[in-house]
This record gives C-alpha cells, structure tokens and sequence, in this order.
C-alpha cells in the first residue's frame, strides 16, 4: 500500500489550488474567443476536471471525484466569475498563474499516477494515466476552443 505523501486535509486543498488556477487558464481562453459567461464557465469546468474525470472513469472509480465533491464543481465557477468580471487584472498576472498551472500539473500527475497505481493498474500505466490527469483538462480545453 502506498505512503500518502500529505495528510486528506492538505491532499484536498491541494487540489482545489490546482483545480482553481487551471480553471483560471480556461476561462481566460474563454474570454479571448469571446465566448458568453456560460461557455466561459464551461471552458473553466472541462480544463480544471477534465483529466481527472477521465482518470476516475478509467480506474473504475465511479462516479468520479469530481460529482461527489461539491467544492470541485464550485472552485471553476468562482475562477469563472473572477476571470469575467477582472480578466484585465488576471492577465496581468499571467506569469503567476503559469507558475501555478506548471505545479499543478506536476502535483495532478503525482496525485493521478499514485490513485491509479492505488486501483490496481501497473507501473507503467499508472504513469500514464497520472501524465493524462495532468494534461486532459487542458486537452479537452484546447480541442472545445
């Protein structure tokens, strides 16, 4: 059985961090193709869950994370309303949000590989699926836009 490398409180704020700034990154390609507040929140919802919902659904572990966290669905939409309504200001802070949207992918692609190596799947695929819950919300993002 695998060591937990933070404690389920720290594990989950966490995530909500790197769920929020990767929502930011799609709400911000949002508002650049002038996408409606609806698909802005939309773009925000599939980047920040997408990999993620992928993973749960490929370990079996159902229903995903994702719609049994009440906190996962509203970390996008309140990323999507601060982006609506001060995306001046978050583009002016882009650099820092790529700092956090490069550790959130690295903490995603951990915390995937070790969940999937948790449901049974070996080392190899394991990696690969953490690698594709790293980067599938962003996939999904780029393939809507």
């Amino acid at each position: 059985m695998l060591q937990q490398i933070f404690s389920p409180s720290v594990q989950h704020t966490l995530d909500l961090i790197g769920i929020f700034v990767f929502a930011i990154s799609g709400a911000l390609l949002a508002v650049r193709k002038n996408f409606d507040v609806f698909g802005i929140a939309m773009l925000a919802e599939v980047t920040a869950l997408g990999g993620g919902v992928f993973r749960d659904l490929v370990i079996g572990a159902v229903p995903p994370a994702a719609f049994t966290d009440l906190g996962y669905f509203l970390t996008p939409l309140l990323a999507a309303l601060l982006v609506v309504f001060l995306h001046p200001q978050v583009e002016r802070i882009q650099l820092g949000v790529n700092v956090f949207d490069a550790a959130g992918l690295g903490l995603f692609c951990v915390t995937g590989t070790t969940k999937a190596y948790a449901y049974g799947l070996n080392l190899t695929a394991s990696a690969a699926l953490g690698i594709a819950t790293a980067v599938g919300g962003g996939v999904l993002r780029d393939v809507l836009a």
